[in-house]
């Protein structure tokens, strides 16, 4: 780390600048067979777009809440750095009634319509694609993603002391997120470049979003996302362990 990462998307940045071609997020779903593997450049540009997404048509700026109903997935691991690159507050399993906009998965729809601002949907199906039929009053991220520029630069500087993300009642500051996120890394037994942590926790607690996400880009190395990971016998987890040459897990 250095003095200009103060926020999730300055770890971002510095990630794309030493390495873009490196894996960052590999993403299993162990209900479905799907796997997906995503380069830092990759996911760079996904964050990009729905930043851009974000900022231009869902008019969500500094000072909103975004909350985020979604699973522990790579998706949702788009979303929360785009939060973080427009300087909106990621609420992870947040009131849809008081969010100015919510993005939410198939199965919390009912949930998310509480939200009177935007309604974002996700399919979360294999690929990022389309739901077969659009849920009503929600705009589907898989139709409105793909157009959007693949550069983004926010409206306003985002400021690494103001609040960036809630999760289990607990808010945190951008900077207060990259803190905590490096202090983890070495716990979680990330050394550094090539480090590659196997993570089987949920996204609703700080410390499954720290190893999901956070500490292994703080610590310029990579997550293996595994959903539905209890579907998996030992055998088979020590299968995925040496074939993504995992080296550290968290379950």
């Amino acid at each position: 780390m250095n003095a200009t990462e103060r926020t999730p998307a300055d770890l971002l940045a510095s990630a794309l600048a030493a390495d873009p071609g490196r894996p960052l997020i590999t993403f299993y779903d162990d209900a479905t067979g799907e796997r997906v593997e995503l380069s830092v450049a990759t996911f760079a540009n996904w964050v990009a777009k729905t930043a851009n997404l974000l900022q231009s048509d869902l008019a969500a700026g500094p000072g909103d809440r975004v909350a985020l109903l979604l699973p522990a997935h790579w998706q949702t691991a788009v979303w929360l750095l785009a939060c973080a690159s427009v300087g909106v507050c990621a609420d992870v399993d947040g009131n849809a009634a008081e969010a100015d906009v919510v993005v939410s998965g198939p199965d919390r729809l009912d949930e998310a319509r509480a939200c009177s601002g935007e309604r974002i949907a996700l399919s979360l199906r294999p690929l990022g694609a389309r739901f077969p039929q659009p849920p009503e009053g929600f705009a589907d991220y898989a139709v409105e993603v793909p157009g959007q520029g693949d550069r983004f630069v926010p409206f306003a500087p985002v400021d690494p002391e103001e609040p960036a993300l809630i999760v289990a009642g607990a808010e945190y500051t951008a900077a207060e997120v990259v803190d905590r996120a490096l202090g983890d890394a070495p716990d979680l037994g990330l050394t550094g470049p090539g480090s590659r942590l196997l993570s089987g926790l949920p996204y609703d607690t700080w410390k499954g979003l720290s190893a999901g996400l956070y500490a292994p880009l703080a610590a310029g190395g990579s997550v293996v996302l595994c959903r539905n990971l209890d579907r998996l016998d030992e055998e088979a987890l020590a299968k995925r362990v040496d074939s993504e040459r995992v080296t550290t897990t968290a379950r």
